[in-house]
């Protein structure tokens, strides 16, 4: 027996053999089993190669050799992604965004693996960037390759994407709540009857095995120095604002950052500029090395100091204010650091980032505080909050942000404030940024999936599917009488007039022609030319359907000639044919 006809055997026993709703759930489970134990590798191999490097670094005197280990493992991720990859890995859950909303739950076969080699390099020698990207990408791939191997239709292997970000979260912060709700805030996955089960059993499954290999302790150790008081309310909700204030800041900047690293085309010069300045940036402020996990840890065990060690400002760490200015410093300058990583040609996310980022802010503010005789706050509860604020600002998930950090460090106690912070950054990021960091670039090209429900069916929509090229063509040289003989014979009354090139150059109306299609003295007396008139729009293919639908509502036609970039004429695309198809996908996209 063959190879094909085994595996066609045993697609067909389990259709005929496994209900298809009860197959899913099996999925789940091995897309569990499997993303938890990425995560555990990725995890594993960060730390060890950060062991290797940094374990003999002195804590009193600058190490030169953060000026060396960036651009060291910037140029190995970014040969490796250029040489062996040969494709873009990097903004893993924009790439899965975009599989959502164009791909059909289709994710490469490649990104089972080879985020987790190229980001283990990245941060593990320096990078400012997190693994939790790498790792959602790796686990979505897991979901969607499986469920490709086994002949699942685009729904389900868009549920079993998401069964893999929840199972990549779970594991890799051994947070099964908060992965089911990224999975639904940040991947935009509608919650229904038939998909929260798969999310569950894949993200209770992932993060079971995670405590089984790493143990029961939440990640990060925190034990509540003193409950959380009514009192100090209103510093909670200017802690909310300000992490909100930052996060745009945090947005735009590396969006901004990293759209200078796209304008240097030749990948020496932009990995060049990115090792120096990625290098100077850890050697000036050492918690800027990889993910800044330790520099959390820190902040929420009460010992701030520990963020000065190594750097030169460790002579003025115990003037407060400096050393407020010092944290300042950190988060302003990480947003450079963690986009010349990604900018550079490394491969990370900013799920890390943004939580470092958040504990520092958060840290801030309390110091201020309390050293303004304002109040008296808690450093490490402050920390914690701002992590769920900018987290929760920057991904536009803010109910993510409050159970991750919850689950994370086992800080329930504060789970009144963590929501006063997540909602209040959420709101003040929402006046200027309608979009996560993650679909800002998506929803720009009109190419993000949504909640919305129609708009959600019209972005599953493409023009190259509705696009009817049953229309006789005719040539602007062709006479009257030429053009009476094609109408003869025609289905349509519309005829598309192209070049020897194919390009467009108009369309002849059958009603404009009528009064003289019979009066054969004038068949020979007029081209086409002279009849035909512009469209009053044009589709070009690679619009979105809600352009499409624009474009139509604009022009007030019924029927569309459809070109491409360089305006050949492909077809026709009419109002008749959109509502047809929009008809059939979304009774597909809302059966269970």
């Amino acid at each position: 027996m063959t190879g094909g006809d085994w595996y066609s055997k045993m697609i067909r026993w389990r259709e005929n053999h496994i209900k298809e709703s009860n197959f899913i759930l099996v999925l789940s489970f091995v897309v569990g089993i499997l993303t938890a134990l990425a995560a555990w590798l990725l995890k594993n191999s960060i730390h060890l190669i950060q062991t290797l490097l940094t374990s003999f670094f002195s804590i009193e005197r600058v190490n030169f050799l953060y000026l060396l280990y960036p651009a060291v493992g910037i140029l190995l991720a970014s040969w490796y992604v250029r040489r062996v990859v040969k494709d873009d890995i990097g903004h893993g859950v924009t790439h899965i965004l975009y599989a959502i909303s164009r791909r059909q739950g289709r994710l490469k076969r490649h990104n089972m693996w080879t985020s987790l080699i190229a980001s283990s390099v990245t941060i593990g020698m320096g990078g400012s960037v997190g693994a939790e990207a790498p790792i959602v990408l790796t686990g979505s791939a897991i979901g969607s390759n499986l469920g490709s191997y086994f002949k699942m239709n685009h729904k389900t292997l868009m549920l079993l994407i998401g069964c893999g970000a929840a199972g990549a979260i779970s594991g890799i912060f051994k947070a099964p709540i908060a992965g089911m709700l990224f999975t639904i805030e940040v991947l935009m996955l509608d919650l229904t009857a038939a998909s929260v089960m798969p999310l569950l059993i894949s993200s209770v499954t992932a993060a079971t095995l995670s405590y089984i290999l790493t143990g029961s302790s939440p990640m990060f150790a925190f034990s509540m120095s003193e409950p959380f008081d009514l009192s100090r309310i209103p510093w909670v909700l200017l802690l909310g604002v300000s992490c909100g204030l930052v996060s745009l800041y945090l947005i735009r900047g590396m969006n901004k950052v990293e759209g200078w690293y796209k304008r240097i085309k030749h990948p020496m010069r932009k990995l060049a500029l990115g090792a120096v300045v990625l290098g100077v940036l850890i050697f000036l402020f050492p918690p800027l090395y990889g993910e800044g996990y330790l520099a959390i840890e820190s902040l929420i065990s009460e010992k701030p100091l520990m963020l000065a060690e190594g750097s030169l400002f460790y002579a003025f760490k115990d003037n407060v204010w400096l050393f407020v200015g010092y944290l300042g410093l950190v988060v302003f300058f990480k947003i450079v650091a963690a986009a010349s990583t990604n900018g550079a040609g490394g491969v990370g996310g900013v799920f890390a980032p943004s939580l470092f980022v958040g504990a520092l802010v958060g840290y801030m503010v309390a110091t201020i505080v309390n050293q303004s005789g304002l109040g008296e706050v808690s450093g490490a509860n402050f920390a914690l909050m701002g992590m769920a604020g900018v987290m929760s600002a920057v991904m536009h998930a803010p109910l993510t942000g409050v159970f991750l950090i919850a689950e994370l460090t086992g800080g329930y106690e504060l789970f009144l404030p963590l929501m006063m912070v997540s909602g209040g950054s959420f709101l003040t990021i929402y006046l200027f940024e309608k979009q996560s960091i993650y679909a800002i670039r998506l929803a720009q090209k009109g190419q993000l999936l949504t909640h919305h429900k129609d708009k959600a069916v019209l972005t599953l929509m493409k023009v190259e599917n509705v696009v009817e090229t049953d229309f006789d063509v005719i040539n602007p040289n062709m006479y009257l009488g030429n053009l009476v003989k094609v109408i003869a014979t025609a289905k349509r009354n519309i005829f598309p007039v192209v070049d020897d090139d194919n390009v467009l150059q108009g369309i002849v109306l059958l009603d404009d022609i009528r009064n003289i299609m019979f009066r054969s003295e004038l068949y020979y007396r007029f081209k086409v030319q002279k009849l035909m008139i512009s469209p009053p729009a044009k589709i070009h293919i690679d619009d979105p359907m809600d352009q499409v639908m624009r474009t139509f509502d604009d022009s007030g036609a019924w029927n569309l000639p459809v070109v491409d970039a360089d305006d050949h004429y492909l077809g026709f695309v009419s109002k008749s044919k959109i509502f047809s198809s929009y008809r059939s996908v979304l009774v597909n996209f809302s059966d269970e």
